[in-house]
């Protein structure tokens, strides 16, 4: 059995808020009946009492001021929706009170209400206009035609409360703009804000599928070379191809350790804890290298940055290139090919170059089309998709750097990166 709901006073008014809100043509009819409940009752006061004194009672409103302020609250009930037409026939029924009544009827709240409408749903300049034309003329024609004196009470009431209303109505209306500016503003500073996730998170995909790419071309082309030797001497020389799939063991091993730690990227905080392991760079080259010169690539290092201290994106970026590079070369320069790997500092940059001789074992049209594959078909990779000069291309200028690939005059390949030590700001999202 559900407990009954306890409706207090502010929830009950609250409610009674959002209905009016929701049904706004509702309220200005309540409006409009409230204001000729008071018009009425002011028609009953006779301002030219004797002695100054002002009774109540004493004075009935004519016929013709009664069908005024029916007009005059009945123009009221459309207010919003036409907020100028009202004021113009509020404004036109005053006049014609003052020139036919005597005394007249107060038919000039229903103008003050118009003009505060008018003021509140337009701009500035139009209620300065249309306020001073209100003024005047509502004014003048208690002046000239009202049975009171000019410099009575009666007018300069009438000066005072067209001139508050317009001042009310500019006044809520500057707030309101106010208001959903702020608003406003801050909606699109949630926009921008999710925006901009989204950009960091389409550029960590980005990276992720890099490293995930590098990771797999490198460790998988020297598995299937190796194990290509292993199958091709397992009969005649079984300490060979027992030492062949031994590079087997090694290069799958580290593949699926690089692999663990790029996903542990995507774990999050309470997921089992992730491998620590810094990214590779520079300083395990000499590693890499013997990989590749085990899977029977002969590999020739030169260094000209030693003591640099390079940014961690660079020297990652740096270390992929390398990779990439080389495993280019181990799927496609052909048997017998030798590689040249140099790393030089020059003033504020690094540049990493990687040099073979070999000779393209795929015909020209292997290449892609999208012109990241040569007349080498090196623009794979990775296994028929161009990714591989893609990737290297991304990461160099997502640091602000240069990459250039292409076949060398006499034969072989060249791929020259051009690093700034200092690394772009886009980099160091990468």
């Amino acid at each position: 059995m559900t407990a009954p709901v306890t409706v207090t006073g502010s929830t009950r008014l609250a409610r009674i808020r959002d209905w009016l809100r929701a049904h706004p043509l509702a309220l200005d009819a309540a409006l409009a009946f409230a204001v000729l409940v008071c018009m009425v009752i002011a028609s009953f006061i006779d301002p030219n009492a004797p002695h100054g004194r002002r009774t109540f009672g004493t004075r009935t409103p004519e016929a013709g001021s009664v069908l005024l302020m029916l007009l005059a609250a009945g123009a009221l009930v459309f207010r919003r929706r036409r907020p100028l037409p009202v004021l113009g026939l509020t404004g036109a029924l005053c006049v014609v009170e003052f020139v036919t009544g005597d005394p007249p009827a107060p038919v000039v709240m229903s103008s003050v209400i118009a003009v505060y409408t008018v003021a509140s749903r337009t701009d500035r300049p139009t209620t300065w206009r249309v306020g001073l034309l209100t003024m005047t003329v509502l004014t003048g024609s208690a002046m000239l035609f009202g049975s009171a004196p000019w410099y009575s009470q009666e007018n300069v009431g009438v000066f005072a409360w067209t001139g508050m209303a317009a001042a009310a109505g500019d006044a809520v209306r500057s707030r309101r703009a106010f208001i959903d500016a702020i608003r406003e503003r801050a909606e699109r500073a949630e926009r921008t804000r999710d925006e901009e996730a989204r950009r960091r998170v389409a550029e960590e995909r980005l990276r992720i599928a890099r490293d995930l790419h590098d990771v797999v071309a490198h460790h998988i082309a020297l598995v299937n070379v190796q194990a290509g030797v292993a199958a091709h001497v397992m009969d005649k020389r079984p300490d060979q191809a027992k030492e062949a799939l031994s590079h087997v063991r090694e290069a799958s091993r580290s593949a699926l350790n690089e692999l663990r730690a790029t996903v542990g990227l995507l774990r999050q905080s309470g997921d089992p804890e992730a491998p620590t392991e810094p990214a590779p760079g520079l300083a395990v080259v000499d590693g890499l290298l013997d990989t590749f010169r085990h899977a029977g690539l002969p590999v020739e290092l030169a260094r000209t940055d030693h003591g640099t201290d390079l940014p961690a994106a660079v020297d990652l970026a740096a270390y992929r290139i390398i990779q990439e590079a080389l495993t280019n070369v181990q799927k496609h320069a052909g048997a017998g090919a030798k590689a040249e790997v140099s790393v030089v500092r020059v003033g504020r940059t690094v540049e990493v170059t990687v040099l073979d001789d070999g000779t393209p074992e795929v015909p020209p049209s292997a290449g892609s089309a999208a012109g990241d594959a040569d007349d080498t078909g090196r623009g794979d990779g990775g296994g028929g998709g161009g990714h591989g000069l893609i990737g290297m291309r991304e990461r160099v200028t997502a640091l602000g750097g240069t990459l250039t690939a292409a076949p060398r005059y006499g034969g072989g390949f060249r791929v020259q990166a051009i690093l700034p030590i200092k690394a772009h700001a886009e980099g160091d999202d990468a």
